[in-house]
């Protein structure tokens, strides 16, 4: 699993390996429900096939040659206070499970940055967000509904607190960690 980046005030982690490969942007959780899920994660997820720390994607595949840019748009919104983000369910991916998070201020946070990286946009990242943690992928559907249920059953909805915004190059498989920009306040 890759390292959790620092903080971009303090400088980038890396140069990263190619300027090319495509860069993705998360948000980040505080420490203890990132902790919660990383575990799940780690419980549920195929072994072989788990490179990644529980991460809740906002854009998947934005162009690597667009670092700096990204990196400053980031830098930009960063300035806002953190927020709470509602845990509002389990949701299954067909082949896996995740959780389902909501937050008005995550939605206005993403669309304004979509507005921004409008050019750069790939069909994917065009779609409306559903901001969710993924614990489960790549297992068959009846393993997948049969953890949906069991979670379901035991779920309490739940708040956990937004504290910034990550910024990776994709390898592939791994990430490399960027940058991290966490919230002001």
């Amino acid at each position: 699993m890759p390292p959790t980046p620092r903080s971009a005030r303090s400088g980038p982690l890396h140069e990263g390996r190619s300027s090319t490969s495509p860069l993705i942007v998360t948000l980040l959780l505080e420490a203890e429900a990132q902790a919660r899920f990383d575990r799940l994660r780690a419980e549920h997820f195929p072994a072989g096939r788990n490179h990644l720390a529980a991460h809740v994607t906002l854009f998947h595949a934005l162009p690597g040659e667009q670092r700096a840019a990204v990196d400053a748009s980031l830098a930009g919104v960063a300035t806002r206070p953190p927020f709470a983000v509602a845990v509002t369910g389990v949701q299954l991916l067909g082949r896996g499970v995740a959780y389902r998070l909501a937050a008005p201020e995550l939605s206005a946070l993403h669309a304004g940055l979509s507005a921004e990286f409008d050019p750069w946009l790939t069909p994917q990242d065009r779609q409306r967000l559903s901001a969710h943690v993924t614990v489960q992928n790549k297992v068959e559907p009846a393993v997948a509904r049969a953890l949906r249920d069991r979670l379901a059953a035991e779920f309490v909805p739940a708040e956990v607190p937004a504290r910034g915004l990550g910024l990776w190059r994709y390898l592939g498989g791994p990430w490399e960690p960027l940058a991290e920009h966490p919230f002001a306040g």
